[in-house]
């Protein structure tokens, strides 16, 4: 049983060094992890190591009653990407960006020694990143003291009693006697049970290394944290700019045309620009090209219990998220549920076991998603003080507690149901917007849950702009009450005008707002409270009427544009007397609608009756003629050049002359 049906996973080592964990991964795979001739002289781990383990050997037969419970014959397919890090202090950054993807993890501790300092930072880290299972196992058990590995035995599940992974089963070993690691392989086995990752999810593969190989070009490799990748695939490198195709793939080591969540990658890429000098650990492939990194996220921190560190605001750290480490400046939004816990001049600050809402402020940028596990290390000393899990990865910039509302929606994006996590990024996002290719990032849902609560929202009040960016139901609202209002007052104000100009209803949009959101919603809510026609937006009840004062002034209105015939004046040259009434424009709008006048530009209109006695006039005495002149055309419309002009630039537009190589013709059949 090999192939598409074993489930990838990722196991990665943890724990103290000199501890065993390179000697453990090659008593299990046979494959020594430590390449680089430093650590081979050295006799230390300093970067991350690579090996595989599989179980297609083990029948469902073979795993045991407790694994028997926890998988079944088909589930008992199982291939581990092994991800050994480096224990010593000085190399956590190394053993963190080993981190990023492990679905279950080994803590390994001698047996001959104990907990020590790095075990707990492991353990820590390991808990912080929401690592799924843990295992532990006690090396080195040919060497210790028997009643001595008890005691480190009782130590050990005390450490572990505190954290999330109380309970954890505990496999006695030696990787130099080959004790225990049958049992070490059942036990993974059933660690795996129900782990998984969705590969029809967004993807995402955070960079570890990047190299050349001879013939094949640049090469970057790394854990693929969600969704897929192929040959042939175009993939975008964040941060920056790079768009790379996939010319060749190795998972676990073997050529695969795919490779799904969960596999170790090694990617071939190829491309302007995509040179090894271009490309470093910290650094993502993503496909879809709207992903682009950031620079603020908003985060649900907590502080590790036990220690003396309090993160105060201002504060400077390292933000460890996927494979990335940078700077960033803290602003706690929160303390102490009471709010006691406060940082110097009062500012607030979170003490050791307690969480809250903090701004993290990137000095660099890095590839993020909603609901992505990061660890926070102080500055200095460097030690690891806490960690969370990103909640925005485009916020606004935020100071303070957040209020009932906004603390809410910060929930409701890493604990709230599918609905709720996109109705809370829609709101975060305003009349701003999310693109629909984007949302799976900003929420953190898979693309076709997203698409199905999205399908829901949109049918609840929430809009979609042409090009594809979605407003919220809550500012669309706010929005078209907006309009309701002012739509409502004018009518009251002036009855005789047809409704407030679309312009002006754009601009009762908030600040910032999408260049689409306004027109999206409007379109909404054309036809049920609304009615958005010919420019204008007016109550779905209100018709214009003019008063009888209003209804006189449009008959001397239409008198004086009999009077001038063809030569027509812009509206700002008609008489005071007739423009300088409010109803002036509503006026003309009414008689263009009649038919009574005829809109030769923005600016002038034209007796229709006179257009039309014109128009007959120049196909009788043109019609089926070419290479005519403005001064033809003065024969049968006697105006200046002032007049003549825009009459004959309509006459274009309809089609009853042409205009080419600066000369006209007139087709040969009169307008009808």
């Amino acid at each position: 049983m090999s192939g598409p049906t074993a489930r990838r996973l990722i196991l990665g080592t943890a724990g103290h060094i000199d501890h065993g964990k390179t000697a453990l991964v090659r008593a299990l795979t046979g494959v020594d992890t430590d390449r680089l001739a430093e650590e081979k002289e050295r006799g230390i781990t300093i970067d991350l190591g690579f090996a595989e383990l599989g179980f297609e050997e083990l029948g469902f037969e073979d795993v045991g009653p407790a694994a028997s419970d926890a998988t079944d014959g088909a589930r008992a397919a199982v291939r581990f990407g092994i991800v050994d890090v480096p224990g010593h202090e000085g190399f956590v950054r190394n053993m963190l960006a080993g981190a990023t993807g492990m679905d279950v993890a080994m803590l390994v501790v001698a047996a001959d020694d104990g907990v020590m300092p790095q075990t707990r930072e492991h353990l820590a880290i390991l808990e912080l990143l929401d690592v799924r299972r843990l295992v532990v196992v006690l090396s080195k058990c040919d060497v210790a003291d028997p009643d001595w590995a008890d005691l480190v035995e009782e130590e050990v599940r005390d450490a572990v009693a505190a954290t999330r992974f109380a309970g954890a089963p505990i496999v006695r070993t030696s990787a130099t006697a080959g004790t225990g690691l049958d049992d070490l392989r059942r036990v993974l086995l059933v660690a795996a049970g129900d782990v998984g990752r969705d590969a029809d999810d967004v993807l995402l593969l955070p960079l570890d290394r990047v190299f050349t190989i001879r013939g094949t070009g640049t090469v970057v490799t790394g854990t693929l944290v969600s969704g897929r990748i192929g040959v042939g695939d175009t993939v975008r490198i964040r941060p920056g700019s790079l768009e790379a195709r996939v010319r060749g793939l190795q998972s676990h080591g073997q050529e695969a045309p795919t490779a799904e969540a969960g596999a170790r990658v090694a990617v071939a890429l190829s491309g302007a620009g995509v040179e090894v000098e271009a490309l470093a650990r910290g650094q993502a492939v993503v496909a879809e090209p709207r992903w682009e990194a950031s620079r603020m996220l908003t985060a649900r921190l907590r502080m590790i219990r036990g220690t003396e560190w309090s993160l105060e605001d201002g504060q400077r750290v390292r933000v460890h998220l996927g494979t990335a480490e940078v700077m960033a400046r803290c602003s706690v939004l929160e303390g102490a549920p009471d709010g006691s816990e406060t940082g110097p001049g009062g500012d607030r600050a979170l003490g050791p076991g307690e969480d809250g809402w903090v701004q993290l402020r990137l000095e660099s940028p890095v590839v993020a998603r909603v609901g992505m596990r990061l660890v926070i290390r102080a500055w200095s000393p460097v030690t690891t003080i806490g960690g969370g899990v990103v909640a925005e990865t485009h916020a606004p910039r935020r100071r303070g507690p957040p209020d009932a509302d906004l603390a809410r929606d910060l929930a409701d994006r890493i604990a709230g149901d599918s609905g709720a996590r996109l109705r809370s990024a829609l709101r975060a996002h305003g009349a701003r917007g999310i693109h629909t290719d984007l949302i799976p990032v900003r929420t953190g849902l898979p693309p076709r849950e997203a698409a199905e609560v999205l399908a829901t929202e949109l049918g609840e009040g929430a809009v979609r702009a042409g090009d594809g960016t979605i407003f919220g139901r809550e500012v669309v609202r706010v929005f078209t009450r907006r309009v309701l209002d002012a739509t409502a007052a004018l009518h009251e104000a002036e009855p005789f005008r047809a409704g407030i100009d679309v312009a002006h209803a754009r601009s009762l949009a908030p600040g910032g707002s999408h260049e689409g959101f306004a027109d999206a919603a409007l379109a909404a809510a054309n036809g049920k409270e609304l009615v958005v026609d010919a420019g204008f937006v007016r109550l779905r009840e209100f018709a214009p009427s003019l008063s009888d004062d209003q209804r006189a002034l449009m008959e001397r209105v239409a008198t004086f544009y009999e009077g001038v015939g063809l030569e027509a004046p812009e509206t700002t040259d008609v008489p005071p007397e007739l423009a300088d009434d409010p109803a002036f424009h509503t006026i003309l709008d009414t008689l263009e609608r009649d038919g009574r006048l005829v809109r030769l530009d923005d600016r002038t209109r034209i007796d229709r009756a006179t257009l039309d006695a014109a128009i007959s006039r120049v196909s009788e005495a043109f019609g089926g003629r070419a290479d005519l002149g403005p001064t033809d055309f003065r024969e049968v419309i006697p105006v200046s050049r002032r007049y003549l002009l825009p009459i004959l630039e309509h006459l274009d537009r309809r089609g009853i002359t042409r205009f080419e190589g600066g000369v006209r013709a007139v087709r040969g059949e009169p307008d009808d």
